[in-house]
């Protein structure tokens, strides 16, 4: 029997009508039957809360489970943070009572304080935490000046469960926290429950990737390792959730940017028009995807690793 899911996308036919539409996306499911041996999972829910386009249309997904609520990733304003929080409790009656950061960038650990402030314990693996700090102290040279007053005050850092894949059981459910390495950031956590698989910025749906670091064989070998796992349901750092289907469609994107510039036979540096070309060329493929801007700072950094390839 496969989960149920129902989705509620009209405001003016639920009762988030005085919210804006943005908020209004909510997936329901429940535990497959379990063998008499194992122990039963209690019904639980999925939502998700979506920023607007300044705070780069990030999402946060909250799981209702017996005992509280997981909010999954927290967040690049305290704003939305605080919304994302507000939400789930407002819908589910129950207290967000743990987060998730899945990794490295400001968009999934600039709410960490406020969750902290809420008394939400707040994990994420070792060697995701052990790179926020190099990584706030670089956005914040990019950020602060421009978002205040909404951008954290100061770094706070979540907790760590370690820098092997754990099991943790929060809120009442049990999730199955892989930690994996370099692909759209340098180290990540992807957050497995039931057949459902949260999986950050490794999946941007109907978005381009955030390609800073430019190493894309290592995330298409993530992505494969995650299609091993046999997901039912896969919820993306930007865009809608899907199937299975999307780490597909992820690894199709990546292998065409890589063919894309590899074709331009990249050696030394990138010039503005071959650049141009190349964006024009990738947005011509995925037309109306969002945040194409990924793709100026991106573009060069996979140049870059290309050009490091051995010929």
């Amino acid at each position: 029997m496969p989960p149920r899911l129902t989705a509620v996308t009209d405001p003016s036919r639920s009762r988030w009508s005085a919210l804006p539409p943005f908020l209004l996306w909510l997936i329901w499911a429940s535990c497959l039957p379990l063998p008499a041996a194992a122990t039963p999972c209690s019904d639980y829910a999925i939502g998700r809360y979506t920023s607007i386009p300044w705070g780069f249309s990030t999402n946060s997904y909250w799981v209702e489970g017996p005992a509280g609520v997981v909010l999954i990733d927290t967040q690049f304003l305290p704003s939305a943070a605080r919304e994302a929080v507000a939400v789930a409790e407002s819908y589910t009656g129950k207290k967000v009572t743990a987060a998730l950061v899945l990794h490295a960038n400001p968009d999934k650990f600039n709410g960490t304080a406020v969750l902290a402030e809420h008394g939400a314990e707040v994990l994420t693996s070792a060697p995701v935490r052990a790179l926020i700090p190099g990584v706030d102290a670089l956005r914040r040279s990019w950020f602060e000046a421009r978002y205040r007053p909404d951008y954290p005050d100061h770094m706070v850092l979540p907790d760590s469960f370690g820098d092997a894949t754990a099991t943790r059981n929060l809120a009442g459910l049990e999730f199955k926290l892989h930690v994996l390495g370099p692909a759209a950031s340098k180290a990540h956590v992807v957050a497995e429950l039931d057949g459902h698989l949260f999986v950050g910025d490794l999946v941007a749906n109907r978005h381009h990737a955030w390609l800073e670091l430019g190493q894309l064989d290592p995330w298409i070998e993530i992505l494969q390792r995650l299609k091993a796992l046999q997901p039912r349901h896969v919820h993306p750092g930007r865009g809608y959730e899907g199937g299975p289907e999307l780490l597909d469609r992820q690894i199709d994107y990546l292998r065409l940017v890589k063919t894309r510039v590899a074709a331009r036979h990249p050696a030394g540096e990138l010039d503005g028009a071959t650049k141009q070309a190349l964006i024009e060329e990738i947005e011509g493929q995925y037309p109306g995807y969002g945040n194409s801007y990924f793709l100026n700072l991106g573009l060069p950094a996979v140049w870059q690793a290309l050009s490091a390839e051995p010929q």
